[in-house]
């Protein structure tokens, strides 16, 4: 029996959760399907696979195996289209990993349009807002917004993220519209918990200005200070990409545009250079090029 397609047949199995799943998609019978893990497993001297009448899963054996194994596979389909001079079609499973605030519609816009343009990923996207381990947890793909990344992994600069001070109308006709820095002393802030300290540095009228604000809830999720802010409890900081609709709505408005500008950056972070395949690097160029993400 080919180990090579032994192999291909245990990555889709592990991919789709199910051997009939992946036989139905390789054209082979479950037994068969079967038959090609349980060979490879009898190479190995291991379990890769967890199996019950409902459900299989990774062992801690196969998930070793499994993300080391698509990585290979992976290489070897762009090494042989290379020497054939074929294209690379992106495939498989594509996991990716990103901030809490990316669960918006626009970015929901931009998974969609490329599915639609490389049908041949499935996209397993976790947003969690955990910082995890790509190698240990077999992502294949980060967007981070941080102005230091990982230094042991490849960070790849992708777009500037503009985050915009907001709130809601209602809450801006209780308090005040803020017209210059200093009008947002002692205003209730919905704080991002991660950002050190209540004061923020503008560069304003009359140079940098230093304004400190109340934090009326401290949180490390972004979508429940998006909510609070919607909800009229005070000023957020929050991406462009999470208030734009909410911007044109009027549900939020854009406090002092003009002066208070905040451009973070987002990097695309992945393990390692070697294994970069056709669906990270297809990816990570459709995102960079997308002008709505600027």
């Amino acid at each position: 029996m080919d180990s090579l397609v032994s192999m291909r047949v245990f990555c889709l199995v592990a991919e789709l959760k199910s051997f009939a799943a992946a036989a139905d998609r390789l054209r082979i019978s479950p037994a068969m399907a079967s038959k090609h893990v349980m060979q490879l497993e009898k190479r190995l001297g291991t379990r890769l696979l967890n199996r019950t009448s409902r459900r299989v899963s990774l062992s801690e054996s196969g998930t070793l195996y499994f993300e080391q194994a698509r990585q290979m596979l992976d290489s070897l389909d762009e090494v042989e289209a290379a020497v054939s001079k074929a294209t690379v079609v992106p495939r498989g499973v594509l996991r990716l990993t990103a901030p809490v605030w990316m669960a918006n519609a626009m970015f929901a816009r931009v998974l969609a349009e490329y599915q639609a343009r490389y049908p041949e990923v499935r996209l397993d996207v976790d947003l969690s807002g955990r910082l995890v381990n790509l190698v240990e947890e077999g992502f294949d793909l980060a967007l981070r917004a941080t102005g230091a990344p990982d230094e042991a992994l490849i960070a790849r600069p992708i777009t500037g993220v503009p985050f915009y001070m907001v709130a809601a109308p209602a809450f801006l006709k209780s308090a005040g519209r803020p017209t210059k820095l200093a009008d947002l002393s002692g205003q209730a802030l919905l704080h991002y918990a991660l950002y050190p300290g209540e004061s923020f540095s503008f560069t304003g009228e009359r140079g940098t200005e230093t304004v400190k604000l109340n934090p009326v809830l401290r949180s490390g999720n972004e979508t429940l200070l998006h909510m609070a802010a919607l909800e009229g409890m005070g000023f957020a900081f929050l991406p462009k990409w999470l208030v734009t609709d909410d911007i044109a709505a009027g549900r939020l408005e854009h406090v002092m545009p003009d002066q208070i500008i905040f451009v973070g950056k987002l990097f695309a972070v992945y393990p390692s250079r070697k294994y970069l395949s056709a669906k990270v690097r297809t990816f990570i160029d459709f995102v960079a090029a997308d002008k709505r993400m600027r």
